[in-house]
């Protein structure tokens, strides 16, 4: 039985397995000098005092690789399900190739389990050795690149560390058990696909933010959680200041609320990332270079934010800090594990019971 399975998955197989040697062959010869370029520029502008302008130039000669192997290990077990999953069990079932295994003192129960165990244990190591490898070559960009892609944020989380296992494992047998309910793989490839994506999306939306409580907290205003000033030199003088989505002392951190509050820590009305402080934009620190006159005018966008902050304006931030990476991992990784023994219940349910 082992023999026959591998037979009828072994192409699958060794197209991944080239796949993934290209893959791991690449970022090996380029790791090491990804990382050297890292450290030599971290120790330069360390000594500068500000890497500010290092990190966005250094992601910047990267980000196609960084967001390309990013979407490769993403992909990754969405394809598993797709190909390997969906159609293992529902094209024994259309050729009917299924009853003549039976017949010949194979239980039932057998049968799926090495089809199970076999395809699943290759699926869970290639998105292991997949995503580790891709942990490994991106870690100097993951310190370098913006809030939106930092190493907390959903599209980049998924594709780190160990959480690619627990989707490939969950991916084929979710593939497996939609093809054992259908019995049409094209309907089955086709339903895992949207079951999967639309399981992914849910995932980082409604349930990582909650897998631990996250924590709110409010900051003064400064060059990492501004954005951008604006200012409105009419008679009614406002300085818009717009919010980024990060906070001072938590690089990385995955901001999932950031408003901008009053003195009194209201916050302020259909503001959102954005709001509107009333102080002179003709003299003092928020006026342009050059315009009025006294000590501190045309201050620039560091004097600005000085004076905003005196009168008492801030962000309030609710966040989950880059320390929580790893709890996240195994956490999500252990509910992906969860699932996919509750499907394989079921599918050994079903072929016991119902399946014919």
């Amino acid at each position: 039985m082992i023999w026959l399975t591998w037979r009828q998955f072994r192409g699958s197989a060794a197209m991944t397995a080239a796949v993934l040697v290209v893959l791991t062959t690449a970022l090996a010869l380029t790791g090491p000098d990804l990382a050297s370029r890292y450290s030599a520029g971290i120790a330069a502008c360390t000594r500068d005092s500000s890497c500010d302008r290092f990190f966005d130039r250094f992601f910047g000669d990267y980000d196609l690789p960084f967001l390309a192997v990013s979407l490769v290990v993403l992909l990754l077990p969405a394809l598993i399900g797709l190909f390997w999953g969906a159609p293992l069990i529902t094209r024994e079932l259309e050729a009917g190739t299924h009853l003549l295994v039976w017949n010949q003192s194979i239980t039932r129960g057998r049968w799926l389990a090495v089809k199970l165990g076999l395809t699943g244990l290759v699926a869970v190591a290639a998105a292991c050795l997949c995503g580790l490898a891709v942990t490994w070559w991106s870690a100097p960009l993951d310190k370098s690149a913006a809030p939106e892609l930092a190493l907390m944020a959903p599209l980049v989380f998924g594709a780190r560390g160990i959480v690619p296992m627990g989707y490939a494992a969950f991916a084929f047998v979710l593939g497996v058990t939609v093809g054992m309910l259908v019995r049409r793989t094209l309907a089955a490839m086709a339903l895992t696909l949207a079951l999967f994506t639309v399981i992914q999306i849910a995932m980082p939306l409604l349930v990582r933010p909650h897998l631990m409580p996250p924590v709110t907290s409010v900051f003064e205003l400064s060059k990492t959680n501004v954005d951008g000033i604006g200012i409105n030199r009419d008679e009614t003088q406002f300085v818009h200041i717009v919010l980024e989505s990060a906070v001072p002392g938590h690089a990385g951190a995955w901001v999932l609320s950031s408003d901008f509050v009053d003195p009194s820590g209201r916050t302020i009305a259909g503001s959102g990332t954005e709001g509107a402080v009333r102080t002179s934009t003709t003299s003092g620190p928020c006026a342009p270079p050059g315009a009025g006159a006294g000590a501190g005018a045309g201050a620039g966008m560091e004097g600005c934010l000085v004076e905003v902050n005196r009168l008492g304006y801030r962000q309030r931030a609710t966040y989950q800090p880059l320390e929580r990476f790893w709890p996240f991992q195994w956490i999500e990784t252990g509910i992906y594990a969860l699932l996919t023994a509750v499907l394989t219940w079921f599918c050994f349910w079903w072929v016991r019971r119902r399946l014919s």
